[in-house]
């Protein structure tokens, strides 16, 4: 059953977005890519529900910056890099540093694709 993300507080939705990347983590870690484009895609409609609500909403991912998920993390700032882009990056490039994979070649992709004008954050 989907959840109806239009009934959930702020915090549900970040709490959601978490349980995703940690889902995600998994999937990664299993090499399940199929799992991984459906919780992908879950995410982006809790991204979406945030959107709806504002900036104030949009700004609750941050708190996932200091999560103990690396995946969770690293998704937390790239979808904030359109809100708070020096902090965001600040994350993403201590877990390109980190050498932690696959999230650091992630995180070493996302850095390039920004310097490059390739990915531009909304």
């Amino acid at each position: 059953m989907k959840m109806n993300l239009r009934d959930q507080t702020i915090d549900q939705l970040v709490n959601r977005f978490a349980e995703i990347g940690v889902a995600q983590d998994q999937a990664l870690l299993y090499d399940e890519h199929k799992k991984f484009n459906g919780l992908f895609d879950q995410m982006n409609d809790v991204d979406k529900e945030l959107r709806r609500r504002g900036l104030r909403a949009r700004m609750a991912l941050l708190r996932l910056f200091n999560h103990p998920n690396i995946q969770v993390r690293l998704e937390a700032a790239k979808w904030s890099l359109g809100i708070a882009p020096e902090v965001s990056r600040h994350v993403i490039e201590e877990i390109n540093e980190s050498q932690s994979f696959p999230q650091a070649m992630d995180a070493g992709m996302t850095l390039r694709n920004l310097e490059a004008g390739i990915f531009k954050p909304d």
